[in-house]
């Protein structure tokens, strides 16, 4: 699997936390950005992984801020992303079960190393279940368009 990792100053050091984490799992991981502590804003690299996720559909996203929520808001203006901020482990694999997450935010702030180690693994491990969960996510997809 091919993942697109990218984060904002707030969620450097994770970053390279977790994008050891996918390596040692066998997958290949493209890092976007930042690469230092510089201030930046989490929209623009929010952008650059969902971009390359639409355009390479059997990838993977991953985006770190400080609390997650930043990058999981930016995330989700992207027409058929599916981004879910985790913080434990039910929710990655619920995410992914459920709801076909295909980028996964979190916040180096409120997950620690051990959570966000456990947090991978169970998004890793899970798989989209489809069944009556297609419907619902083909719904979600269908959002996208929508304005009030």
């Amino acid at each position: 699997m091919k993942y697109y990792i990218a984060a904002d100053h707030a969620g450097i050091d994770i970053k390279a936390y977790v994008k050891e984490l996918f390596e040692a799992r066998g997958h290949e991981v493209i890092d976007l950005g930042p690469y230092n502590k510089d201030r930046v804003d989490y929209p623009d690299f929010a952008a650059k992984v969902c971009q390359e996720v639409l355009a390479n559909p059997e990838s993977k996203g991953i985006l770190i801020c400080g609390s997650g929520i930043g990058m999981s808001m930016s995330a989700n203006k992207f027409d058929g992303i599916r981004a879910a901020l985790c913080h434990n482990e039910y929710s990655a694999k619920m995410a992914r079960e459920h709801n076909d997450a295909n980028v996964i935010c979190l916040g180096e702030r409120v997950s620690g190393y051990g959570i966000v180690e456990a947090i991978v693994e169970a998004w890793d491990k899970a798989s989209f279940e489809g069944g009556r969960h297609e419907g619902r996510v083909e719904k979600i997809n269908n959002l996208g368009s929508c304005r009030v």
